[in-house]
């Protein structure tokens, strides 16, 4: 685990943060792990919709991005709109307690634009595959 304040580097707080950890952060990819809780969306009988796995990505994603940032001396962004491009689900509901590694890596990026791919699994097996496509609001929108 690195020693990484995630709020520091993430926009999103509780109930809606998801991520408890960041196991690995570089420029291009991150690696990241999250204990499915009721309070998380989507949650229903002692378990989560496997939809959830999106945000997951997205937030790890976000972590990818901001720890970058805060490396070159500059602010953690606030300002993504996302897009989902594709997701495959393996499962359709994850259990309370169960714990998720989630890897995401950056396939493209062009100034403001960026394409994410990312893969949620739980111990060996792969729960969700997800490819996202993020659109980073400008600098100067950003600092109002």
């Amino acid at each position: 685990m690195l020693n990484v304040d995630i709020d520091s580097i993430i926009p999103h707080r509780e109930p809606i943060k998801m991520l408890t950890e960041v196991l690995e952060a570089r420029a291009s990819s991150g690696v990241a792990a999250a204990v499915v809780s009721s309070t998380w969306p989507l949650f229903e009988d002692g378990a989560v919709n496997s939809l959830v796995l999106i945000e997951a990505v997205a937030q790890t994603a976000a972590v990818v991005e901001g720890y970058k940032r805060q490396k070159q001396g500059k602010n953690a962004v606030k300002g993504w709109m996302v897009g989902i491009k594709s997701a495959h689900f393996f499962v359709s509901s994850i259990t309370v307690n169960t714990r998720l590694i989630i890897s995401v890596t950056s396939k493209y990026t062009l100034d403001n634009y960026a394409v994410m791919e990312g893969e949620i699994k739980s111990g060996e097996d792969v729960l969700a595959t997800v490819v996202l496509q993020a659109l980073r609001l400008n600098e100067e929108d950003i600092q109002k």
